[in-house]
């Protein structure tokens, strides 16, 4: 079992940055390959980053490519994700999610959520 928390969400001017931080409970951390996710109302809810169990290999949405970092801290059992140039289409419900295993995109392939922090960038 993991459990997750997400923090750092809050409302931001176009252009400007935020930091979501997901910690993890459990001895295991490093057994999960880690995920962001978003939501927004009417939506699916959709793949924004992910990260390998070492943290060496990283894969991205092409909407967020070259604006946002994923990054693991295995010691500390956290993972951030660093949104820069934030725009009004990044607004949503942003989730941390971990499977066992490798990195995958899909939703569906995640075993553990945590509650969601809203990220709303005005224009």
């Amino acid at each position: 079992q993991v459990q997750l928390v997400e923090s750092g969400g809050g409302l931001v001017q176009a252009g400007d940055s935020l930091r979501l931080s997901c910690a993890a409970s459990g001895r295991t951390f490093s057994s999960y390959a880690m995920g962001w996710f978003r939501q927004s109302p009417g939506k699916e809810r959709e793949f924004v980053a992910g990260v390998s169990l070492d943290g060496g290999s990283k894969a991205y949405a092409d909407s967020v490519k070259g604006r946002f970092t994923i990054s693991r801290d295995n010691a500390k059992n956290t993972v951030y994700l660093q949104m820069n140039s934030l725009k009004p289409e990044d607004t949503a419900v942003y989730y941390c999610a971990a499977r066992p295993g490798s990195l995958w995109r899909t939703y569906y392939e995640y075993d553990y959520w945590g509650q969601g922090t809203q990220v709303t960038v005005s224009s």
